[in-house]
């Protein structure tokens, strides 16, 4: 299974917000906003067939209309539409339900074979899980507020409007993090810090790996953006081929490490600044200040788990 049928539906969703948006006359530069949502639905369901030159060309588009603040970060979400009475604790069970299924599928999805050969491999069998548990928990959030799927479909546009063009700077900082493993970023940092630090001393080396992702991902707002870099400069070279590393928790804790960078940086506007905008706080800096007490215990104990199950 490819995940084809995964971007052509989530373009098809965002062809349906671009829509909306052009038919809303109400709406202030609706055509900007409905431009956004159409590149990205046309990206995703005919990428395949697109050059790359204009694919990339699309990706240019995309930041100028960015750039000039389209869509509009954080507009307000009225209260309409809203579930009737009380439910309390209840209405989190969809959204626990989605990392519950996500791991069962994950794990289960790559046993599943057709005439001797796997239906799904471990990359696509995580986005497939992860794709099933969000339409099962929608399933289980209209039966729980007895809504149409219509309305679902509408108050998630218009979550997305409000987050506004951060919503894609995960996909946009990936990229970046691949272009610059690409045009030997890594080696280069490797070297700087080589050249300060004992890389070849373990601990060392964990330091320099931990920190780095987590100061890297501060400086460009998403881990994803930061692995390449340091993974291929200083875990894969250094980790890895001196002392003899377990890649596979170097990695995830790696990724770990650069998500407590995330929690503390303002550069991570998606996760960041969006949630002080939708809830017009003050202080712009309010999610971080709260944040920064969990990251920075969470980054010790992951640079102590790297010592501890990367050389076992």
């Amino acid at each position: 299974m490819t995940l084809t049928p995964l971007y052509i539906l989530m373009g098809a969703y965002f062809a349906l917000i671009a829509a909306r948006a052009a038919r809303d006359a109400g709406r202030p530069r609706r055509l900007a906003r409905s431009a956004f949502f159409a590149i990205l639905a046309l990206l995703l369901v005919f990428g395949d067939a697109i050059p790359g030159a204009i694919s990339g060309a699309l990706v240019l588009i995309l930041a100028v209309i960015a750039g000039f603040g389209l869509p509009h970060m954080a507009q307000s979400v009225d209260g309409a539409a809203r579930p009737q009475g009380e439910r309390g604790y209840t209405l989190l069970l969809p959204v626990l339900a989605i990392p519950l299924v996500t791991v069962i599928l994950t794990l289960s999805l790559p046993l599943l074979q057709i005439d001797g050969v796997a239906a799904f491999d471990k990359a696509s069998a995580a986005l497939y899980g992860l794709a099933t548990a969000c339409l099962l928990a929608l399933a289980l959030a209209l039966r729980m507020t007895r809504e149409g799927p219509a309305v679902a479909l509408g108050r998630g546009g218009e979550l997305l409007e409000a987050v506004g063009w951060a919503f894609v700077l995960p996909l946009l900082l990936s990229v970046l993090g691949t272009l610059f493993a690409k045009a030997g970023v890594g080696t280069a940092l490797a070297e700087v810090i080589g050249a300060v630090l004992p890389l070849d001393v373990r601990w060392v080396a964990v330091l320099a790996y931990g920190l780095g992702m987590a100061l890297l991902t501060m400086a460009m707002g998403n881990a994803f953006a930061a692995f390449p870099v340091i993974a291929g400069g200083i875990g894969m070279p250094f980790l890895v081929g001196v002392h003899g590393a377990d890649a596979a928790p170097m990695a995830a804790i790696g990724m770990l490490s650069g998500y407590c960078g995330t929690l503390m940086t303002p550069m991570a506007a998606n996760f960041n600044l969006v949630p002080v905008a939708l809830l017009d706080l003050k202080d712009r800096n309010a999610v971080i200040r709260a944040q920064i007490p969990t990251a920075l215990p969470l980054l010790a104990g992951n640079l102590c788990l790297l010592l501890w199950l990367c050389f076992r």
